[in-house]
């Protein structure tokens, strides 16, 4: 029984975008098929890993529609679809406990399980805050602060981000414990307050799937669940069920000492001085003096690097470290011209922002070397 016909390209685009979150190896086999249904005259495919689902929508024109829902392994289709020459028109035929992908003279006999033993997630509604924000602004914001996420934390509710809606305002904050980035953006007509850890695995489909234009993304907040629907995408997701750091304690209200420097002078220094850091704890030295700073490090091998740059600063003489790789992030993921850096004592974080994007904030703890 004919299942599917469409062309290669039709059905290749909404099979990569659900496939970024099913695991190659799961105990449960129907976690590594993507599901094909026919929902209103739409034929959808929808992929799950119990914590987050991706579901994409296509149209494949013509009468073409799924008879039955079916799921199929996730990466196979993909990877078979993949090797097809572009523009091949593709067939799906269901068979007993089987599906065949015919395309031209090439033949694949796939298995299938079924279709009623897929874990679908239900969208949650209850205590739900709906707003909507242009894709491309969605986007930078979590690109301004996801490499701040932790990775395989202890603390669970660092490996993730923490999405506040507040007084009209979307903050996005990540922090691994060390550092902490926080960035925010403005939201015409929404004064609800609602927030929710988004685990990084979410973080990291949405920012691959989102455009980098002005389609809205229609957002749901919920105490348990975050729901994103942007073009023929929907990605609903299970919040980090935690109690995340106070952020705005951590951000200094205040610097004495501070001063501006164009980002990739202070990055091609960092990125020099820190070949010879000790490759286990990255750690370099700012020593500020009137209008200088000195980066240098040494290490275990008692090799030495520094480079001083020249910079407008007249207040009092200072020593502090810093992981090295905490800096550079910044530097490579926020690209502004100038970065502004503010200081304390040597047992006080820096507050890192830039005076072009007033809506971000970056902080860093030292470390001693």
């Amino acid at each position: 029984m004919k299942l599917l016909q469409a062309s290669r390209d039709d059905l290749l685009k909404p099979l990569q975008a659900v496939t970024g979150i099913v695991e190659k190896r799961h105990t449960l086999p129907i976690l590594s098929n993507v599901l094909l249904e026919q929902r209103e005259n739409v034929l959808q495919l929808v992929a799950t890993d119990l914590e987050i689902q991706v579901t994409a929508k296509f149209s494949a024109g013509g009468d073409a529609k799924v008879a039955q829902p079916i799921t199929v392994s996730a990466r196979k289709l993909h990877d078979i679809l993949r090797s097809l020459p572009d523009g091949a028109d593709v067939t799906l035929e269901a068979q007993p406990n089987r599906v065949q992908v015919k395309a031209g003279k090439s033949r694949f006999n796939l298995q299938t399980l079924p279709a009623d033993d897929f874990p679908k997630v239900s969208p949650a509604t209850e205590g739900a805050v709906t707003f909507s924000i242009p894709q491309g602004a969605l986007r930078s914001l979590l690109l301004l602060v996801q490499y701040a996420m932790a990775q395989q934390d202890i603390r669970y509710y660092l490996n993730g981000m923490l999405l506040v809606l507040e007084e009209g305002k979307l903050k996005a904050v990540a922090t691994d414990g060390h550092r902490l980035a926080l960035a925010m953006r403005s939201l015409e007509g929404v004064k609800e307050r609602q927030e929710a850890i988004l685990p990084r695995k979410a973080v990291v489909e949405l920012v691959k799937l989102l455009g980098d234009g002005d389609e809205p993304v229609n957002v749901q907040l919920a105490p348990n669940q975050a729901r994103f629907a942007f073009g023929n995408i929907e990605l609903v997701t299970k919040v980090v069920d935690g109690k995340f750091p106070d952020y705005q304690r951590v951000i200094p209200a205040s610097s004495q000492k501070t001063f501006t420097i164009a980002r990739t002078t202070l990055q091609q220094a960092l990125q020099r001085v820190a070949i010879l850091s000790n490759e286990k704890f990255r750690g370099v030295r700012w020593m500020l003096t009137a209008n200088t700073l000195r980066i240098s490090c040494t290490n275990t091998e008692q090799e030495e690097a520094s480079e001083d740059i020249e910079i407008d600063y007249q207040g009092e003489a200072l020593d502090i470290g810093f992981n090295v790789n905490y800096l550079l992030d910044v530097l490579t993921n926020v690209q502004r011209e100038q970065v502004h850096c503010g200081l304390g004592d040597a047992n006080s974080s820096v507050l890192i922002s830039m005076p072009d994007l007033p809506e971000f904030r970056y902080v860093v703890m030292p470390m001693r070397i």
